[in-house]
């Protein structure tokens, strides 16, 4: 028979049926009052969500879309910028801030292991003539499952007091406490088909008031990515352009189930779910790619030496219908990643395991304990 697929990789997350119901609505006019409405209500949630007063922009773009708006709306060619690189997704903000001509210094770490705070904090402190401009950092590096110390690096930023931090935290918006405001953060960007529980198609960027300062004197050209039209069209509850309105109908429906489930509650059940992810996987004997106290909350990297992670990944779509994700670049065939990030429950975590270990067997790996993934998992649950 046709199994359900079990989407356990991070992005796109499991859509929930309410979303999917909402969606299948008939479409409204953009320009009409009912879908003022809707945006009214998006918007404010928005914030809610960002734990912000600023204003939180919707792009029909993707995560990628929304850090390139973040990029060009706020700096200029010729800016000096510092890039953390601890994986594929920072890799790719450097040679996008390359491409805009921008002045980039790579702060390198090997994957698989936080950036160094340490030297944000020298390279800050020792730019006497405020000539760093931005500083961008993805906090939860989806190709390797780090989280990276976003909280140290940015009061690094704050002490320099001229540079603009701009975030990726398109993986842990909505997975990990992010309290913009608090922390002063001045860029967020982020994607629909993560935490916020619906299909790949919106970008969202927080913006504050120091980047709306910085936004005069930006001179990179832009046209659809240029977020004054956002902007202004926001106050108004509309938009610049066509949005995707069926998209925006399942955001409405995504964002009240977050607010009934409260931002506290689903931070403890990231952290449950990484928790349970990560005490299943090292009870079957399986090395995780990033350490304890940089895991992130979206995705668990697995790094097997006794069997191939391309092979895990067939078994486990072919006999069970549950999708991993594989590794990037150089980590092609040497780890799986394990989402559990968005619309996922302790029931799916369960699940995925209890296969998992099935999937062990299947390819023979050798002292494996059979119930020992699932005992570790349950324990983490049962205590949480």
């Amino acid at each position: 028979m046709e199994n359900k697929q079990m989407l356990m990789i991070p992005g796109p997350t499991p859509v929930p049926e309410s979303v999917l119901l909402s969606m299948a609505k008939s479409p409204i006019g953009h320009r009409s009052g009912d879908f003022s409405k809707v945006m009214e209500e998006c918007t404010s949630l928005l914030k809610w969500l960002h734990q912000t007063e600023s204003d939180v922009l919707m792009l029909t773009t993707s995560g990628t879309g929304a850090m390139e708006a973040g990029m060009i709306n706020f700096l200029n060619q010729g800016d000096r910028v510092l890039v953390g690189v601890n994986g594929k997704f920072g890799e790719r903000w450097g040679e996008m801030a390359q491409m805009f001509g921008m002045e980039v210094e790579i702060i390198n770490a090997e994957w698989g292991k936080p950036l160094d705070t340490e030297v944000f904090r020298e390279k800050l402190e020792g730019d006497k003539n405020k000539e760093i401009k931005g500083v961008i950092v993805t906090h939860s590096e989806t190709s390797t499952g780090v989280l990276n110390d976003l909280e140290t690096i940015n009061k690094y930023v704050k002490a320099h007091g001229e540079c603009l931090i701009i975030v990726d935290a398109v993986t842990s918006l909505g997975a990990v406490n992010i309290p913009i405001d608090e922390w002063g953060l001045d860029v967020v960007g982020s994607g629909s088909q993560k935490g916020y529980m619906i299909p790949p198609g919106l970008g969202f960027v927080a913006c504050s008031k120091k980047a709306w300062k910085a936004y005069e004197t930006a001179k990179i050209p832009r046209s659809y990515l240029d977020l004054m039209p956002y902007k202004k069209s926001a106050a108004k509850n509309t938009t610049p352009f066509t949005p995707p309105v069926n998209l925006i109908f399942g955001l409405q429906t995504a964002l009240r189930m977050m607010k009934a489930e409260g931002l506290e509650s689903i931070f403890a059940r990231h952290q449950r779910l990484t928790a349970a992810t990560r005490a299943a996987c090292k009870s079957l004997g399986l090395p995780l790619f990033a350490p304890d106290d940089a895991a992130s909350t979206a995705v668990t990297a697995v790094a097997p030496t006794n069997v191939d992670a391309e092979e895990v990944r067939g078994v486990m779509k072919k006999h069970f219908d549950i999708a991993l994700a594989g590794g990037q670049d150089h980590l092609t065939g040497k780890i799986f990643r394990m989402g559990h990030l968005g619309f996922v429950c302790d029931r799916d975590i369960l699940a995925a395991i209890s296969s998992l270990e099935c999937t062990l067997q299947k390819l023979g790996v050798e002292g494996i304990t059979p119930g020992s993934g699932i005992a570790a998992a349950a324990k983490v649950l049962a205590e949480s």
